[in-house]
């Protein structure tokens, strides 16, 4: 049996399309998951445009904000049985014996491959998941809302535990897209004054950001940053999608205050960093999720305390992929989910 496919099938612009295939087959340690719904992230339409920075094992099936139902348990799968309701980390193949891997960092395990680049992912109808990756969903958590866990835990990476903020600070978020949004949402949570800041073809994007309480900005951040004590913001998270938005974060942070970037960029910088060392901040990266940050976004989506409602734009079935992606990459829609059939 045969079902179209979202695949990306070489580097050059443009390189995606619909295809039919197989069935996976499922290894001892693996789950076969029938995909429910399946989220289009800012990695899709940067492999889809062809300026990603990462490797991409070609052709490969997009997609790996996902959850469904499981169909079939491999030989060696204890705790999960069929009909089981879940949604899936993104971490397909790591190393389990690199020290990362055995600190609970398989995240940054340097042989890690993802679905959606390294391995294929869940724009499909089924998809193979290794078991040590489910979440089980409760039944109260539609599956439209559940897909969207994988983003919501970057950003909780992001701003829960790559970034010092506490009650009463004031946070820039820079790029009002999925990322920029979930980030400014989690900095809420943790008591803080968010500001959210986009272009002018984002304003209905920021619309969006003003529903999680937090102040739309189209363009300069310099007056919303300086208004407490005239020093700056006390972090400012990066969840653009170019290199030059670290210029900005640089202008707008407050000395010995954070910036925390998740937003990836493969230009050259072209700028000095001696701002960076003049403010003493500190400059964190953040990448990806684990285990344990899984289950806290469990808890917010299904208590309602994230509701993910207000940046979903649409759901489009599989074989209409194209619309959902240029809906996304247009900025007319914060996020497009599919679902496959």
């Amino acid at each position: 049996m045969k079902s179209p496919a979202v695949v990306n099938f070489a580097p050059q612009t443009g390189s995606v399309e619909l295809r039919e295939v197989d069935v996976p087959e499922i290894g001892e340690d693996d789950v076969l998951l029938e995909v429910a719904n399946v989220g289009v992230c800012g990695s899709d339409l940067h492999q889809w445009n062809a300026n990603h920075s990462w490797p991409v094992n070609y052709p490969v099936v997009l997609g790996h904000e996902f959850g469904g139902h499981i169909v079939a348990t491999g030989r060696r799968v204890v705790g999960w049985q069929e009909g089981d309701r879940v949604v899936s980390e993104t971490a397909a193949v790591i190393d389990p014996t690199s020290p990362l891997s055995r600190q609970g960092l398989y995240n940054l395990d340097p042989t890690r491959k993802g679905f959606g680049y390294g391995v294929n992912g869940a724009m499909t109808r089924y998809v193979k998941v290794p078991a040590r990756l489910l979440h089980r969903v409760p039944d109260a958590l539609p599956f439209e809302q559940a897909c969207l866990t994988e983003p919501c835990s970057v950003a909780y990476n992001a701003v829960v535990e790559n970034s010092r903020i506490k009650p009463g600070d004031r946070v820039i978020v820079l790029g009002p897209g999925t990322i920029g949004i979930l980030c400014a949402a989690m900095a809420r949570l943790c008591g803080a004054e968010v500001a959210v800041v986009g272009l002018e073809h984002d304003r209905k994007r920021l619309e969006i950001a003003a529903q999680y309480g937090c102040e739309g900005i189209v363009g300069d951040a310099t007056e919303w940053a300086n208004r407490w004590d005239g020093l700056g913001a006390d972090c400012v998270i990066d969840a653009a999608g170019a290199s030059i938005s670290l210029s900005l974060a640089l202008q707008w942070v407050r000395p010995k205050g954070q910036i925390t970037k998740v937003g990836w960029g493969p230009q050259p910088l072209g700028f000095s960093l001696d701002q960076l060392v003049q403010k003493n901040v500190t400059l964190q990266g953040s990448f990806s999720h684990n285990w344990p940050m899984w289950e806290k976004v469990l808890s917010l989506l299904s208590s309602g305390r994230l509701d993910v409602k207000p940046i979903i734009g649409g759901v489009w079935p599989v074989t209409e992929w194209h619309e959902a992606f240029e809906n996304m990459h247009s900025g007319r829609v914060v996020k497009s989910i599919l679902k496959p059939e």
